[in-house]
């Protein structure tokens, strides 16, 4: 009853004291290494938000008090909040953190609540499988012909494009992890 209504508010029952049965072999194995991977790169973008947030309190500062243009400090937090979206889109999946209606799980029955998250996790990993791909060939776009931003700062846009890339593969996996698991009669969290 407890992990029924804590499906019908889109919490993870591994939040609300009841889990899932780990998957046991190699698909345990990747769980386990991509759930350290998830949690130290959340770390990573908590800091990176951090650092977003310092560059432009540092930026306000030094433009109002010290009368100083800075021309780095808008491309420099939009790249860290970048970083910090793509990379740990992720972990929010694993915990089903997504933005989500709520309305029709709280209608539905659990068993054909499964069956609507195995449909939308289905369609969602077509859908960032194929931006996931988009990005590569974009990535690899502003690798080879040496792309920077057209500011005065001059960034390679490599960087943020490489961090969107590998944010979306991430989630991609993620993604199909859960899938995987739904099809293997794991029971998914809502």
């Amino acid at each position: 009853a407890e992990t029924t209504k804590a499906m019908a508010h889109g919490l993870d029952p591994a939040e609300t004291g009841t889990t899932a049965a780990p998957h046991a072999g190699a698909a345990g194995s990747i769980e386990y290494w991509f759930s350290i991977l998830n949690q130290l790169i959340v770390l990573i973008a908590s800091i990176a938000l951090v650092a977003a947030s310092l560059v432009l309190t540092y930026s306000v500062i030094v433009r109002y008090f010290l009368h100083i243009s800075t021309d780095w400090q808008d491309e420099m937090s939009v790249f860290l909040i970048i970083g910090a979206v793509f990379m740990s889109s992720a972990a929010i999946q694993a915990r089903r953190g997504h933005v989500a209606i709520e309305a029709i799980s709280s209608m539905l029955p659990p068993r054909a609540n499964r069956v609507r998250l195995l449909i939308v996790d289905i369609l969602s990993l077509l859908f960032c499988g194929f931006f996931a791909w988009k990005s590569w060939i974009l990535l690899e776009e502003a690798w080879v012909e040496n792309f920077h931003s057209g500011s005065t700062w001059g960034p390679p846009l490599w960087v943020p494009y490489s961090l969107m890339t590998f944010g979306m593969m991430l989630l991609t996996l993620q993604i199909l992890l859960q899938v995987a698991g739904a099809f293997m009669g794991r029971r998914m969290p809502a």
